[in-house]
């Protein structure tokens, strides 16, 4: 069994900053990716910014500049920088983790956190 825990969110004024962490945790032999999506009410859930463990990085047009994602995989950990942001970014975003494989298991699976409020007012 693998858990996503996250913490970080909240609510911060228009150009604050914010970071997001996210431990997994079990008995993870590896993890090829682990990222952030990102759902606002009414809209689907999105990719915010990935990377992989060889550390590319991959990240929506609307957060190039902005954010910076980072990952410790000796930890199983993924962080969100989160600069300059705007009433927009507001959602719940959400970490995941692609590509796990446990200890127990031949079989690489995809894990998700339950998530984190992000509330930016203007």
């Amino acid at each position: 069994q693998v858990q996503l825990v996250e913490s970080g969110g909240g609510l911060v004024q228009t150009g604050g900053s914010l970071r997001l962490f996210c431990a997994a945790a079990g008995s993870i032999f590896s993890i090829d990716a682990m990222g952030w999506y990102r759902q606002a009410p009414g809209k689907q859930r999105e990719l915010v910014a990935s990377i992989t463990g060889g550390g590319s990085t991959n990240y929506a047009d609307s957060v190039k500049g902005r954010f910076t994602i980072s990952r410790v995989n000796a930890k199983n950990t993924v962080y969100l920088q989160m600069n300059s942001l705007e009433p927009e970014d507001t959602a719940v975003y959400y970490c995941n983790a692609r590509g796990v494989l446990v200890t127990t298991s031949p079989v690489r699976r995809d894990y998700w956190g339950q998530g984190t409020q992000v509330t930016v007012s203007s």
